[in-house]
């Protein structure tokens, strides 16, 4: 069942971004709210650039109208490197259901150093590289900031998570769901992208205006989280939901194949913020207590990610 009630939360993060204390805790605690219930909030005044958002978009686009052929030149290798080209239907989000009607390209911070993943950029188009990595530090920059509430919301020092996080593991991802042939009837289970959690702490994801994203209340209907101009979807993932001892909910989403879009082209970006490879994942002390054990033993990063994209590819 899918509907379009309660409403996901909206938060205005400016008055956090403007350093007054009293206003800034106000926001956390909206955030820990929204976390908890949620798992999902809008986010809007993130402080991101507009324009930076649609070059990013446009250069998205670009990339997925390049020939099939040389795209698979970036190919998807393994789930060490975790980037490149990710062709339609190669991914299943939800194991028990077929592959993803969407095709994706993952990159990543570059590190420096013989043996580290490098990004599979394809050739002959610099400008898509440099645009990229701009809007890659500008998520990066906003990660923090709201990792920054999360750790004031949590009652602890302002750069908590943002030192778990200070080695950039993160990875930013391009989606592009092609539109659905006319007479095409999904098989058993097909969607745009199989029910769902993220593996990491958060993430922040920019839609266009077509939509199709949902997501599961704690009564189990699914409601849509329709694109709002000006706002980021911000949501919490499987490492921030062991972190607080499930404080703050990791909740499963999709994008369904909705009828009234299902002959359009839909494009989103999703930054998926993750703690560094080595971070040890331990209950956070605020979030346990005599009648709150904590209910999960402790992992690393690298570990949980690898076990992840290990299930989600079959490599």
């Amino acid at each position: 069942m899918t509907g379009t009630g309660p409403n996901i939360p909206i938060i205005d993060f400016g008055p956090f971004m403007s350093g007054f204390y009293g206003d800034r805790k106000l926001v956390a605690e909206r955030m820990r709210k929204a976390s908890t219930d949620w798992g999902f909030f809008y986010l809007a005044n993130c402080g991101m650039a507009a324009d930076s958002l649609t070059q990013a978009f446009m250069a998205s686009r670009q990339f997925f109208a390049l020939p099939l052929a040389e795209k698979n030149l970036v190919a998807w290798q393994n789930a060490e490197s975790n980037r490149g080209y990710v062709g339609v239907k190669r991914e299943r989000l939800d194991p028990a259901r077929p592959g993803d009607l969407k095709e994706a390209f993952n990159l990543a911070p570059e590190e420096p150093g013989a043996g580290v993943p490098k990004n599979r950029w394809p050739q002959g188009h610099p400008g898509f590289r440099k645009v990229m990595t701009h809007f890659l530090d500008d998520c990066i920059n906003t990660a923090d900031r709201v990792l920054e509430a999360f750790a004031l919301a949590l009652q602890q020092p302002a750069d908590f998570f943002v030192r778990a996080h200070d080695k950039h593991h993160h990875t930013l991802r391009l989606l592009h769901y092609p539109p659905l042939p006319e007479g095409f009837e999904p098989a058993d289970g097909e969607s745009r992208a199989g029910a769902h959690t993220d593996y990491g702490s958060i993430t922040l994801l920019f839609q266009d205006d077509v939509g199709g994203l949902e997501v599961r209340t704690r009564a189990g209907e699914w409601l849509r989280a329709v694109p709002i101009p000006g706002t980021v979807v911000v949501n919490t993932g499987d490492l921030m939901h062991r972190w607080t001892n499930q404080i703050f909910c990791s909740t499963p989403h999709r994008v369904n194949v909705a009828p009234e879009c299902r002959h359009l082209d839909r494009y989103s970006i999703a930054f998926f913020c993750h703690p560094n490879k080595d971070a040890e994942i331990v209950c956070i002390s605020s979030c346990v207590g005599e009648h709150q054990p904590a209910l999960y033993p402790p992992t690393t990063a690298g570990q949980h990610l690898q076990e992840k994209l290990t299930n989600t590819y079959g490599t």
